[in-house]
């Protein structure tokens, strides 16, 4: 028997008093029961209040909208974002995660739009308590790998994602680390040939996290490398580090569709805003000074529940200690994670920051509480199921959380008013907001037409009746002022795909709606062009000579996405056979 897992026979004065015992079914439908529990009551709040519109809202609910609109135009996977930037569009969806997006607009698509915020968050808390419920049992009792599931499901830094951060997508990504701690478990344990076992299901939650959040696949890469490192020092064999280099090279093959097309296109927009004035993380440790009083107060928030954690990690790790050779590799596995993830909290950790690589980009050090929660939760729970008064502790812990989630809830930002003026913004034809970070080269967003509006309320749109279809395009320059204006035609005007005739008696320069990004490919007439720029915006320029012309503006697919498809294609077919390699081994065995 391997000493990560503990059998239900366990003595009972190992872990008090014996409990009832309990078959593998009926232990996962309690299990999957009480964790849909916590998560509902987790999203209670939202049945009365509705949705809380966290700091990020606007930009997730955007980006549904905008790619379930675009299915029902036929664009299967969308690249360019229609109605960021007031219309002019943006490459969004280039570099945000797909994961997310699809999934929000998939519920959008079937639900009625004022669910999709709260059924979103309620399916992946149930997805992370089942995620950690599956880890816990690799090492502690039917009980405490649900007690661990449901204190996972409920931490205070999931609570602050959903009430006052509102990202999705980190969410998501969080959900899935469980499972990726899970993957380095099973590939350090075992003798060398049982190591390769873990590597398809690490590869698996390797790339489900880099397909839901950059920010958290930052931090799950290095989380990876110090788990093995930490499992391989503990066992005293470095042999699992190949295993283990092996799924993190399978799982960005698999990302590759995503990862390499955004990192080659960074260089077509303005990456580096991502990081600006009190979005760098030297900014962001715990208890920062900033002379922005809203933005020192939330850090408080944050970094308050930040040394909650910690110390209540801490404490239990050490109360657990006591049975840590039942599960020696995993207890030092969680240790190390917590340890170096309260590290990165602290201003002591600012040369990391500087130096390793694409770690600048998280932003927010306090996002290590991501990981941080997997072992806040399993040592709880392993130290409390140590206690001869287990219920005290329980009720002690429900009492901490529920006074958490009461205090987060209440001081939470709640605005019904998101989604509809989003939706009104679409229908119209007006558009939303854009992101700096991913704006083209060149681009001052608040320069924009239709930037100035602000509207307060969906009734500034309403009363606006839609853009016609021809407000496509205005006259950049003409050679003769006199001269009759040039007439369009519109073939379509679809995300990704352009046409129109125009007829002019005079050479024109067209200014589109439309950014200039080199992913748009220009021709008149079947000839290729190169458009031009309009200086400070990045507006398309088209410059049309006199007579009849038929122009098309295709969004095309450039040959680094081709190649991110291929290695994820490629990949894809070295996971199924390294699953099927797995599955004759197990089956030898």
């Amino acid at each position: 028997m391997s000493f990560d897992s503990v059998p239900s026979s366990v003595p009972s004065q190992w872990f008090g008093a014996r409990p009832t015992p309990i078959s593998p079914r009926n232990s996962s439908r309690i299990a999957l029961l009480l964790i849909a529990i916590a998560a509902t009551a987790a999203v209670t709040p939202m049945l009365f209040l509705g949705n809380a519109s966290g700091h990020d809202i606007s930009f997730h609910l955007a980006s549904w909208l905008d790619v379930a609109g675009q299915w029902r135009e036929g664009v299967a996977f969308p690249r360019w974002a229609q109605w960021a930037n007031w219309g002019f569009g943006e490459p969004r969806f280039i570099f945000y995660p797909p994961a997310s997006w699809m999934f929000g607009a998939a519920l959008g698509s079937a639900l009625p739009w004022r669910m999709v915020p709260g059924t979103y968050i309620w399916l992946v808390l149930l997805l992370s308590g089942f995620a950690m419920w599956r880890l816990a049992r690799e090492s502690l009792l039917d009980s405490q790998a649900i007690a661990a599931a449901l204190i996972f499901v409920v931490n205070p830094y999931q609570l602050v994602v959903v009430y006052y951060r509102s990202d999705y997508a980190e969410l998501l990504a969080s959900s899935l680390f469980p499972l990726l701690v899970l993957g380095v478990l099973r590939v350090i344990r075992g003798d060398s040939r049982q190591n390769w076992t873990g590597v398809p299901l690490l590869a698996l939650a390797f790339a489900a996290i880099w397909l839901s959040n950059a920010p958290a696949a930052v931090i799950a890469t290095y989380s990876v490398v110090i788990l093995l490192i930490a499992g391989c020092l503990e066992r005293r064999d470095l042999r699992p580090l190949i295993p283990g280099a092996a799924a993190m090279a399978l799982g960005f093959g698999l990302a590759a569709f995503y990862i390499f097309p955004a990192a080659y296109e960074q260089q077509w927009v303005q990456i580096s805003q991502a990081t600006v004035g009190n979005l760098h993380p030297a900014q962001n440790f715990l208890y920062t000074r900033s002379f922005d009083p809203e933005f020192a107060l939330f850090n408080w928030k944050v970094s308050s529940i930040a040394v909650g954690t910690i110390l209540l990690t801490g404490i239990a790790a050490v109360f657990s200690s006591r049975r840590r050779r039942k599960y020696s590799t995993l207890w030092w596995m969680m240790v190390t994670l917590a340890a170096a993830s309260a590290l990165m909290m602290f201003p002591a950790s600012l040369w990391l920051w500087r130096h390793l690589p694409k770690l600048q980009f998280l932003q927010f050090p306090w996002r290590w509480l991501i990981p941080l929660g997997i072992p806040y939760a399993f040592f709880l729970a392993s130290a409390i199921a140590q206690s001869r008064r287990r219920w005290i502790w329980y009720t002690a812990l429900a009492l901490v959380i529920a006074a958490t989630a009461t205090a987060i809830v209440r001081d939470a930002w709640w605005d019904s008013e998101d989604l509809p003026l989003l939706q009104a913004a679409i229908r119209t034809g007006h558009g939303y907001e854009g992101t700096d970070e991913y704006t083209p080269l060149g681009c001052d967003p608040s320069d924009l037409p239709g930037a100035i509006l602000d509207p307060e309320s969906p009734q500034v749109f309403e009363k606006k009746p839609p853009t016609p279809l021809v407000q496509q395009f205005t006259l950049a320059s003409r050679k003769i002022p006199a001269a009759p204006p040039p007439q369009i035609s519109i073939d379509r005007w679809l995300p990704e795909q352009k046409s129109f005739w125009i007829e002019t008696s005079e050479p024109v320069t067209l200014a589109l709606r439309l950014l200039n990004y080199p992913a748009w490919e220009v021709t008149i007439d079947g000839s290729a062009v190169n458009p031009g720029s309009q200086p400070r915006i990045a507006r398309m320029l088209l410059q049309v000579p006199t007579g009849e012309h038929r122009v098309e503006v295709n969004f095309r697919r450039t040959w680094d996405r081709t190649a991110g498809a291929a290695i994820s294609g490629f990949s894809t077919i070295l996971l199924l056979g390294c699953a099927v390699s797995v599955g004759r081994r197990r089956s030898r065995s």
